[in-house]
């Protein structure tokens, strides 16, 4: 036999449901402005109906419904459309950290311009031009000394800053490896909370939320591959569970988050100075001075220190067995790597190739061969043979950090050899003429190309194609990721006119409920107060 008060029981489980999906509501509105918040919403569910199940179950025309409860409060999530997401967020932070690099690049180079070393070596090609045609002139000397001096200080410049451009994609690498590093420390702890809160059969659906706020985070740096593990216990069938997370390397995946444990990744570097090669990263735990203290292989067991070496190399990974893609791979590309390969380490030995060897030839020139068959002479003002024009400040040999003009020269500008006589000869200016013929010789040393050829070619037309692809590729990058970004916030994101629907739905069938617990308040006080009085 039912009860006497089932219908208050009935419209006290509807208000607490509906009470619960206006509160879940307000939730949703509090965080309509929360990176990486999900929209929830409360499961209902009709809750058993009356009678039950059994041998003394009474006999009746069907279940008699008993209300609804709240079955689950979830969150509005595509776990599909995350992985899109994450893998078009991996793509565009390479492409941005390439475009970032080369843009840096060419800021210092300058081209085209008046300021840059093209500039200067017209300048200076010209003024060898104005000594062809009055080589006794101490002003037109001047001039080309000062020309020198404008194309040796260009290289050195150049130099200098990309020098320090690398230096500092050192310090970003670094620097990422430690945000790295403390967003897979962070999803551990994330991992420890959830698996703690889920066997207990809630849905930490904030807790979910911020560990996959930190995986997009992830997935800028590295491409990522998430599972999930059940959490065991009286964990709901719709709980997400303990995340494990494995970044993908060439032809296989290393393990870096597993449950509550994770690894920290220690980058390495060949060689010394200020901007070694980068080498390989590791993967184990360091102590507080960011040292590896152990080594995890790919599955994130403790590789021994009686390992093998071929074990140890197998838990060891070259930047060349990291994908291209991700802003981590970006920055080691642009930095340079042990193999010699990377945008600022090849730009820089093209510098010092050219400079090299655009000094070697304009001293040769510029000294003559006295010696030679037939004899090749270069004199200055006073008759006297021409000495290097530049030289190395340092001794080494001439690199584009260290090229200057010879200081005897310098000092005085009528050593300049302007004159390809064998003796003093004030009107001769036929050797300025060859030394300013220099800029059109193809020379062996730049792939038979001249030297502005070769500058204007390999350096500056080889990086504007480059940065041209970078630009490009950005742009492709960030509207494919902005599409599936609007169709995830299509699906998890806030829409206060959607809440502010559902809050009035809500509302009402609270109203509602409420309205019934009357009318069974009014039929309950006529049973037990009205009736039974009748001839009194």
């Amino acid at each position: 036999m039912r009860s006497t008060f089932m219908g208050l029981e009935t419209s006290k489980r509807g208000i607490y449901t509906q009470q619960s999906a206006l509160y879940t509501t307000g939730h949703n509105i509090s965080n309509a402005n929360t990176l990486g918040y999900s929209r929830q919403r409360v499961n209902m569910q009709a809750t058993s109906g009356f009678p039950g199940v059994g041998l003394n179950t009474p006999t009746m025309p069907g279940f008699l419904g008993t209300g609804v409860e709240a079955g689950s409060i979830q969150r509005i999530r595509d776990g599909f459309v995350d992985h899109q997401f994450r893998s078009e967020s991996n793509k565009l932070g390479y492409w941005e950290s390439q475009t970032k690099a080369i843009g840096q690049l060419e800021d210092v180079l300058a081209e085209p311009s008046a300021y840059g070393l093209q500039g200067a070596l017209s300048q200076f090609w010209q003024s060898l031009e104005g000594l062809a045609s009055n080589p006794e002139n101490g002003g037109a000397r001047a001039v080309v000394v000062e020309r020198g001096k404008s194309v040796a200080d260009s290289f050195n410049y150049i130099y200098n800053s990309l020098k320090e451009i690398q230096g500092n994609l050192k310090n970003e690498i670094d620097v990422g490896a430690k945000q790295i590093n403390s967003v897979l420390k962070q999803i551990g702890d994330l991992n420890k909370q959830i698996g703690e809160v889920e066997p207990n059969g809630y849905m930490p659906n904030d807790l979910y939320d911020e560990r996959d706020r930190l995986l997009d985070e992830l997935a800028e740096y590295f491409p990522i591959k998430v599972t999930y593990d059940e959490s065991g216990g009286n964990a709901l069938k719709i709980a997400q569970g303990i995340a494990t997370v494995q970044i993908q390397m060439d032809g296989e995946f290393v393990t870096v988050v597993k449950g509550k444990e994770f690894a920290e990744m220690k980058g390495f570097y060949e060689g010394t100075g200020d901007t070694p090669p980068f080498s390989n990263v590791k993967f184990g735990k360091l102590d507080k001075d960011g040292n590896l203290t152990v080594q995890y292989d790919k599955d994130m067991n403790v590789v021994p220190n009686s390992a093998t070496d071929a074990e140890k190399e197998a838990a060891t990974y070259s930047h060349s067995q990291l994908l291209d893609a991700g802003r981590f791979k970006s920055l080691i590309n642009s930095y340079g790597t042990d193999d010699g390969k990377g945008l600022y380490p090849e730009n820089l030995k093209k510098l010092d190739q050219m400079a090299q060897e655009f000094a070697k030839a304009f001293n040769a020139a510029h000294q003559g061969d006295p010696t030679g068959n037939p004899p090749v002479y270069a004199t200055d003002l006073n008759g006297d043979p021409g000495e290097a024009f530049f030289v190395s400040k340092t001794g080494d040999p001439i690199t584009a950090q260290n090229i200057s003009i010879n200081q005897t020269i310098a000092d005085d500008p009528n050593k300049v050899a302007a004159s390809d006589s064998e003796g003093k000869e004030v009107g001769n200016g036929k050797n300025a003429q060859k030394l300013g013929e220099i800029q059109f010789i193809p020379l062996d040393g730049l792939g038979n190309k001249s030297v502005q050829g070769y500058y204007s070619g390999d350096i500056i037309g080889t990086l504007g194609v480059k940065g041209q692809q970078a630009i490009n590729m950005t742009k492709n990058s960030a509207t494919l990721l902005g599409a599936v970004s609007n169709r995830r916030d299509s699906i998890s994101s806030v829409s206060l006119d959607e809440e502010m629907t559902d809050m009035i739905r809500f509302q009402q069938a609270y109203n509602a409920s409420a309205r019934m617990i009357t009318v069974m308040d009014e039929t309950l006080d006529k049973i037990i107060n009205g009736m039974g009085v009748v001839g009194r």
